[in-house]
């Protein structure tokens, strides 16, 4: 038995089978062992090993601090919202740049869809939208789209973008960012099965890719920042928010973040004073970074206005913290957390109910100015009316700014969802299309082209639009440098009209006026011939879908009455530009209510507004500061905009419509347009020529109504003259001839041959216009452009006209300065800056600019002589408030004058200065009668509802000067 166990062992140990086992079975036991350590010894610590690979620092945001008017109403604030971001947590680091491209694109095709399903949208601040036609198109021009291009081409500077980077259309730039070498989401690498593995349709929308594209490009503005989070949607709805959150595994890198949005109250009346928040530019955050770099590309911060000019102040100081998360991204704990610090507060000195109360009794005057002056006629002839003061305005000027102004939109009309009377005149549209296009290219191609001067206005305006807006303006194939000016072929065009479009453009191509590189051909090599029919052929193609032309040509059918006013009427109720009035529509398309009494109506009602026709008049502005500190109570510029639309998530399509808009809602007519001040200057003129000896206080000049010693001769607004006229009289009389007077003599001072020299009169005005202020700008915080002192002709000079040029908020100081007799404040928009626990950290206080130093007697007669203007005047002298005042009437060739009024109130005691210009206004008694109100509004001499009942306040229609 021994013998079999020990010759069964020796077998076995001699089995090669047998050590095999015993092998594996060795092996198996230290790999269970090694498995056992590994996941139940020592599991945690690998685990942790495993999962807490990545650590990084959060940045925090601060809150944005609040903007409040004087009595601290709120004009700015945030408001809590959700945002969705993406942080690269690296979960696409192992993919090739063409798997990458399709994870993303199907990425944001997913959270789009989902923001689109509860009716929210991607945060579009890209400089590239969809225009009503479908089109791609620039939001931006000039420097701000070269920057734009450089920051999507990857350029630090604009000097470095390519010649074909700089020129590239909005178009091309879509086409390269969704190429392969891009975002890839148009590759046409791209296969059915890849694009269904990654969630992406077989064909995109143009907003399905604009929108993936805007999303791309916030990604890859922070590529060499991997753990700073890009915004791609703010302020979503609750359902985006929860469906988003529910599906974080699907979209790596995605995440539901709570932030705070920026809001304004009262929008529209203080935006050009305010301002508004975006994100950041390259050039900002390199100018903000200058000294200490706190700020990164994807801060939000002031574009515009107060809220640019105090960013420092609002924005307060980004928190930190630690986060240790997993390699999906999975947050697993945070530490060494440093809490933000929240903005400071800014307290303006605006009065909300003063900014509110003025803008809209400026819209009411200036509507009611449109609406007296409006008359049923197709045209006017200036050369008809004795002044440009007496010019009316035609109502097809109306029908014909409904389009110009984009207050109908063209593309609805041919759109599928169009009415039935848009679908008539779009059929009608399309007819004459096709007739102007083949006019257009008879004269392009003809063997015997008519001379520009021989066409129809029609074809001349649209031959005029191709060379000028088309081929200069808008694709620069025409180079504006590179024509001689002074060549006869070209000066035969511009001036004589007596060569044909033809002509003009086969010489330009053979003087190399013309950029061939930018006429799309298949070959580079052409003869002069083919490259005027390569140009002929292109536009035509561009003009087919150019929208601006596509509005010339709508003109001049309403010109024609192809298109019927009442149809254009019509279409105002189709398009929801105006509320939808059975009673008017029907009695509109019965022809019981005419065209004209329907605009005339709207007009009336501020159903159509001076804003939206953009005609002349259209714009005003008024300016009202304390007298006795220099604070400002009121700074309005009308027309304005929503700022709302513009922070945050902005409205592309509202700012490109607002860029374009003609009555120019962007320029803030009260601190930078300027114009001559008329006869308001005229007390600078007073002071002068008592002060230097040409004339006594008690003096008089006798006005014969015409100051002839200059050529041409001055003329008196009382053409008959005023008779012996004084200081005191002749700035209640506003009289022309004793201010021409005092002009031209102060040129008396170093005359030779018995001659007034105009350079001695011109200094001596400029040295009291500097003393009253005009030496420099106010010192307002936001943008104000530099005054303008006449430095040529005495005589005209003297009595504000010459080349003064003054903005409304440099007239506002001016009259404060004589209210209080001599203290010339600078401007101040700003009360004080306060922390967030209301600790006052900067309070403002008056900053004297200047002291003017006149004799007390002269004083006084300046002070009488403009209260006794106002007691004169027919408007104002029944307001109860005793006040001051001078009108003011600036002329400008062609265009109605402009209307100004400077004022102070009360008269013994001023409380408040006032500055008002309505451009293009006529007459003088407009701004005074917007100031007389304003008046009446702050001192409550009437009720508020009378003051502004909400539609245009008729004015005289006598357009008589009296100043």
């Amino acid at each position: 038995m021994f013998k079999y166990v020990k010759d069964t062992i020796s077998k076995a140990a001699k089995s090669r089978m047998v050590i095999l086992v015993v092998v594996f079975l060795i092996l198996a036991f230290i790999l269970v062992y090694r498995l056992f350590t590994l996941q139940i010894v020592e599991g945690e610590s690998y685990l942790n090993d495993f999962t807490m690979q990545i650590e990084k620092e959060r940045t925090l945001k601060s809150t944005r601090g609040i903007i409040t008017d004087r009595n601290g109403k709120l004009l700015a604030y945030n408001k809590l919202a959700h945002s969705v971001s993406f942080e690269d947590t690296g979960a696409y680091d192992n993919l090739t740049m063409h798997e990458k491209n399709l994870a993303l694109n199907g990425s944001m095709y997913g959270i789009l869809k989902i923001l689109e399903k509860n009716g929210d949208k991607v945060t579009d601040n890209f400089g590239i939208t969809l225009n009503s036609a479908g089109e791609y198109q620039f939001v931006y021009s000039g420097t701000n789209l070269l920057r734009f291009k450089a920051d999507i081409y990857g350029q630090a500077y604009i000097e470095n973008l390519t010649e074909a980077q700089t020129n590239a259309s909005a178009s091309q730039m879509m086409d390269d960012l969704c190429a392969e070498k891009g975002y890839g989401v148009l590759s046409k690498e791209n296969t059915k099965e890849e694009l269904a593995k990654y969630g992406l349709p077989k064909t995109l929308t143009k907003e399905e890719t604009l929108s993936i594209v805007i999303m791309r490009s916030k990604i890859a503005a922070n590529s060499f920042q991997k753990y700073l989070a890009a915004t791609l949607a703010t302020n979503i709805s609750d359902k985006s928010m929860s469906t988003i959150m529910e599906s974080k595994d699907k979209y790596p890198g995605v995440d539901v973040v709570d932030d705070t949005i920026r809001v304004y109250d009262n929008s529209i009346y203080f935006a050009p004073i305010i301002g508004y928040t975006g994100q950041i530019s390259s050039e900002e955050l390199n100018e903000l970074n200058k000294d200490s770099e706190v700020y990164n590309q994807n801060d939000i911060v002031g574009k515009i206005g107060l809220e640019q000019v105090y960013e420092n102040q609002l924005q307060g100081l980004k928190g930190s913290e630690r986060v240790y998360v997993n390699n999906l991204g999975k947050i697993l704990k945070k530490d060494n957390r440093v809490e933000p610090q929240a903005g400071n507060n800014i307290q303006l000195t605006l009065d909300t109910d003063y900014q509110i109360a003025a803008y809209r009794i400026l819209e009411q005057y200036i509507a009611g100015i449109v609406y007296t002056m409006l008359i049923d006629t197709k045209e006017v002839n200036i050369e008809d009316y004795a002044t440009t003061d007496d010019i009316k305005i035609p109502v097809y000027d109306v029908y014909y700014a409904l389009f110009e102004n984009n207050v109908l939109d063209v593309n609805h009309i041919s759109s599928a969802d169009a009415s039935t009377t848009e679908k008539r005149v779009y059929q009608q549209f399309l007819s004459e299309q096709s007739n102007v296009f083949a006019a257009i290219k008879s004269e392009l191609t003809s063997d015997s082209p008519a001379a520009y001067k021989d066409l129809g206005k029609d074809m001349q305006a649209y031959m005029t639009y191709v060379v000028n807006n088309m081929l200069m303006e808008g694709t620069g194939i025409l180079q504006k440098d590179a024509i001689d000016k002074s060549d006869e072929t070209y000066l035969a065009w511009t001036n004589d009209g007596s060569i044909s479009l033809q002509e003009y453009l086969t010489y330009a191509i053979s003087k190399n006026w013309v950029d061939i590189s930018k006429i799309p051909v298949d070959t580079e090599y052409l003869d002069s011939k083919e490259v005027y029919s390569a140009l002929s052929d292109y536009i035509a193609k561009y003009l087919s879908t150019d929208t601006h032309f596509s509005k010339k040509i709508y003109r001049y059918m309403i010109e024609s009455d192809t298109l019927s006013a009442t149809d254009v009427c019509l279409m105002l109720f189709d398009q929801g530009v105006i509320k939808m009035n059975e009673e008017d529509y029907n009695s509109l398309a019965s022809g019981s209510l005419t065209a004209f009494d329907f605009v005339h109506a709207k007009i009336y009602s501020l159903e159509l507004t001076p804003a939206q026709l953009a005609l002349d008049p259209c714009s005003g502005s008024l300016v009202i500061n304390d007298p006795n500190t220099g604070e400002v109570l009121a700074c309005v510029t009308y027309p304005s905009y929503d700022n709302n639309r513009l922070a945050n998530d902005m409205d592309s399509e509202y700012y490109a419509k607002l860029a374009t808009d003609l009555s120019s809602p962007f320029y803030n007519k009260a601190t930078q347009e300027i114009t001559a001040p008329g006869s308001t200057y005229k007390m600078v003129t007073a002071a002068a020529g008592v002060t230097e000896g040409v004339i006594g206080i008690y003096d008089t000049i006798n006005c014969t109504g015409t100051f002839d010693l200059v050529d041409p001769p001055i003329n008196c607004w009382n053409k008959f003259g005023h008779g012996a006229e004084s200081l005191v009289t002749a700035l209640r009389d506003s009289c022309n001839f004793y201010f021409n007077t005092i002009g031209y003599t102060l040129g008396d001072v170093g005359a030779e041959d018995g001659k007034a020299v105009d350079e001695v009169g011109i200094e001596k005005l400029a040295k009291y216009a500097e003393m009253f202020g005009f030496d420099a700008p106010t010192g307002i915080e936001i943008g104000e452009t530099d005054p303008h002192i006449s430095d040529n002709g005495m005589a005209p000079s003297a009595m504000g006209q010459g080349t003064n040029a003054f903005t409304t908020s440099q007239l506002s100081r001016y009259v404060a300065t004589i209210a209080n007799g001599g203290t010339c404040y600078d401007l101040t928009l700003l009360d004080k800056i306060s922390d967030s626990d209301n600790r006052v950290l900067e309070e403002k206080k008056p900053k004297v600019h200047n002291n003017v130093e006149l004799d007390p007697e002269l004083w006084t007669a300046i002070h009488t002589g403009m209260n006794e203007m106002v007691k004169s005047n027919n408007i104002l002298k029944n307001i109860k408030t005793d006040m001051a005042g001078k009108t003011g009437t600036a002329q400008e060739t062609g265009v109605p004058s402009h209307a100004l009024f400077v004022g102070y109130a009360p008269y013994d005691n001023p409380e408040i200065a006032i500055a008002v210009r309505i451009t293009n206004g006529y007459t003088s008694t407009n701004a005074a009668s917007v100031a007389g109100d304003m008046v009446n509004y702050i001192f409550k001499n009437k009720e508020a509802d009378e003051i502004i009942p909400g539609h245009a306040i008729q004015v005289d229609a006598n357009t008589q000067r009296f100043d």
